[in-house]
């Protein structure tokens, strides 16, 4: 064995008979510093950012204080560069499976861009000709439109004429579209023509006061399908209006116009339109982006998540105020491993190489699933150095340092599923395990985590990017201010040891004004504001501040249920610990309160129960094997094996599920979050069965 080393200690390199080791580390060690304190001095807080203790930031820019301002700004200073770019299908190809099944196969070309410039002109032409069909400034206008160009497009437009824009989920069910669009009473709606051809076709006929239909995509739409009552277009003959120059008096808003009504995914009951107002929105944005650091025109963002949620909007519109390329993208192209993408053919990640992603959880975890069956598949030799490299390189994360040798020794290969040069992850919508955290870091880059909420216009805390702990959000951001409000009832104080909790209340200007058409109902008593003006919302969650400031979320208040013998179960806790199973894909924990005991509904992974299942010789297709008592038997002793708290936490029967959760099944959220309304009247047998109803 020879060995070799640099003067300064960072590269070491050895020879073992042929082959040659190299370990190549960059010191980068941070101190424990205050990210944020208290300004009372108490441990309730309030807690503010060090940087900004003495007054919370309301805009980024100064004098822009309008979304419309803002990407005025951008187009002035990136007018040439690309902004948004969208791949061309070239075909569609049927897919015939095993089973008889048959998908539909994309075949992508490459991104085709629109510059700043004009991305700006289509926003004056869009704008103009929804004025030119009797869109009116301060009236709402309505979108249900999946993620693309078009989208964003539409609420630049939207934005620059003063037309509040309502937005709404692709995936929400029929009534729930219908509620919102009569809720809101808009008399113009944006879609697309898949949407209108499949969840809308039934519902325009059940939404009163709409009059005109805009649509995106190059499908036909066939205008006898649907009411005679409705003007149909499409999005380009709209812009075509708007291009006349009797089209072209605008009417711009003010910083305290309402900007944005964003309903709600409806994980705990009806939908609610959230109401934002252009200061609400650029204030929080101002608070995300300065945790984001370098964000510039050398930056390109993979566009996927639904633009209806408050994550993908603010971030979208954060990129572009900083002159970043903007990639679209769906759930179904964004890998080459994609359930649209030919075999063979390249995702939207390969060919776009994007520097930035913020993702869900369940992405992530589905990502760090897909890694670790690849690693199962390799030889005992493979798997044990990749075990070699990833566990130095943990150590050396875990003291603030990187290691670009075991870098592109073990993990270029991995980081090629995302294209190769992402150098940023946000994380958002939902909690994130330590062990997936810690290994998106290690395996692909840098990982930070947000906190936030639609009434919050997703701004609260992002986590340092060189922060490496897990299972924190972060600090305030420097538009907001967070206190903590005691709970006895669920055992949360701010008197608690070793860190003060409670109740997580957000203030500052990023809080949204409210729940659209709901005054005196009762729904935004969570909304107040406090003798000095500042708006406040009480959040439901349960958080923790560490003595560094950093806000950790212990809890939520839905998520707690009483059992019959008087313990409290956190139905999240449970579910977290849980799923990082690699037998489970998702799970949803149950617990009535007259009962002694939790069930749950458990979404196995196939390739795992599959293997278990020869293993105790059962050979069924998929929904039997589901359906099976002895597999439910043998999942639920994985269970107990790997579940550590105490008993009445752990699951006693299971249901298994032959059927993933996707938002487009209603059973989760575009966030992937368990709707579990919905869920307990999806299992409702189920349910009286293992609870042994006669």
């Amino acid at each position: 064995m020879k060995c070799f080393t640099w003067s300064d200690g960072s590269l070491f390199l050895g020879s073992y008979g042929n082959m040659l080791v190299c370990v190549c580390f960059v010191q980068v060690m941070l101190p424990q510093c205050e990210r944020a304190r208290s300004l009372s001095g108490r441990p309730e807080g309030p807690y503010r950012a060090v940087e900004r203790a003495d007054a919370l930031v309301t805009q980024d820019f100064e004098g822009v204080d309008t979304l419309d301002k803002l990407f005025v700004h951008a187009v002035k200073r990136f007018s040439q560069a690309s902004c948004l770019g969208t791949r061309e299908v070239l075909s569609e190809e049927e897919d015939k499976q095993p089973n008889g099944k048959i998908f539909k196969k994309l075949v992508l070309g490459d991104y085709s861009w629109m510059t700043y410039e004009e991305v700006s002109q289509a926003v004056e032409s869009f704008g103009s000709g929804l004025a030119a069909l009797g869109q009116q400034p301060h009236n709402t206008i309505a979108i249900f439109c999946e993620t693309r160009a078009e989208w964003m497009i539409t609420a630049q437009a939207c934005f620059r004429r003063n037309f509040p824009l309502v937005t709404m989920y692709a995936t929400l069910g029929e009534d729930a579209v219908a509620y919102g669009l009569n809720q809101c009473g808009a008399t113009h709606l944006i879609t697309s023509t898949e949407l209108l051809r499949t969840k809308l076709k039934n519902v325009l006929s059940a939404v009163s006061g709409l009059q005109h239909v805009i649509y995106a995509g190059s499908d036909e739409v066939c205008h006898a399908d649907y009411p005679q009552s409705l003007a149909m277009h499409s999005m380009q003959e709209v812009m075509e209006l708007g291009t006349k120059p009797e089209n072209c008096e605008q009417h711009r808003p003010t910083a305290s116009d309402l900007a944005v009504v964003m309903y709600t995914s409806g994980s705990t009951g009806k939908p609610k339109g959230v109401k934002m107002q252009h200061n609400n929105l650029i204030a929080g944005m101002a608070g995300q982006c300065e945790r984001i650091p370098g964000l510039g025109s050398q930056d390109t963002y993979i566009a996927y998540l639904p633009l209806a949620h408050v994550l993908e909007l603010t971030a979208e519109i954060s990129c572009v105020s900083y002159g970043c390329r903007l990639g679209y993208s769906s759930p179904h192209t964004l890998t080459d491993q994609s359930s649209k993408i030919k075999s063979g053919g390249k995702g939207d990640c390969s060919v776009l190489k994007p520097t930035l992603i913020a993702a869900v959880p369940e992405i992530m975890d589905r990502i760090c699933k897909n890694v670790n069956g690849k690693l199962r598949e390799m030889s005992v030799i493979q798997r044990t150095l990749f075990k070699v490299g990833y566990n130095y390189k943990l150590q050396k994360v875990s003291q603030g340092a990187d290691s670009p040798v075991c870098n592109m020794l073990f993990f270029k290969r991995v980081n090629l599923l995302l294209g190769g040069c992402v150098r940023l992850m946000l994380s958002g919508g939902a909690p994130l395990s330590a062990s997936t955290q810690r290994f998106m870091n290690v395996c692909f880059c840098p990982v930070a985590v947000g906190y936030g909420l639609t009434e919050t216009c997703g701004a609260g805390t992002i986590s340092e990017f060189s922060d490496y702990s897990t299972g924190r959000v972060g600090a305030p951001l420097i538009c907001s201010e967070i206190k903590l409000r005691d709970w006895p009832e669920g055992g949360y104080t701010s008197q608690d040891k070793p860190h003060p909790r409670g109740e997580i209340l957000i203030g500052g200007p990023n809080v949204a004004m409210g729940y659209y058409e709901s005054e005196g109902e009762g729904e935004n008593d969570n909304f107040w504001v406090d003798e000095a003006g500042q708006r406040w919302f009480c959040t439901g969650d349960v958080g923790e501040v560490h003595p560094d400031g950093c806000l950790q979320i212990v809890d939520r208040k839905k998520d707690l249920v009483k059992l019959q013998a008087g313990e409290y179960v956190s139905l999240g806790k449970v579910e977290a610990a849980l799923k990082n199973s690699p037998l489970i894909d998702n799970i949803c924990v149950y617990a009535s309160s007259d009962q002694n005991y939790l069930i749950s509904f458990v979404v196995p992974n196939q390739k795992q129960l599959t293997e278990l299942a020869k293993k105790n010789g059962v050979e069924e297709e998929w929904e039997e094997l589901c359906n099976h008592t002895k597999m439910e038997e043998e999942v639920l002793k994985v269970i107990k094996e790997i579940a550590v708290t105490s008993k009445f936490e752990v699951p006693q029967k299971i249901r298994l599920s032959s059927e993933a959760w996707t938002p487009e099944t209603g059973l989760v959220t575009d966030a992937f979050k368990l709707k579990r309304k919905e869920l307990k009247n999806h299992y409702i047998k189920d349910i009286e069965r293992l609870y042994g109803a006669q």
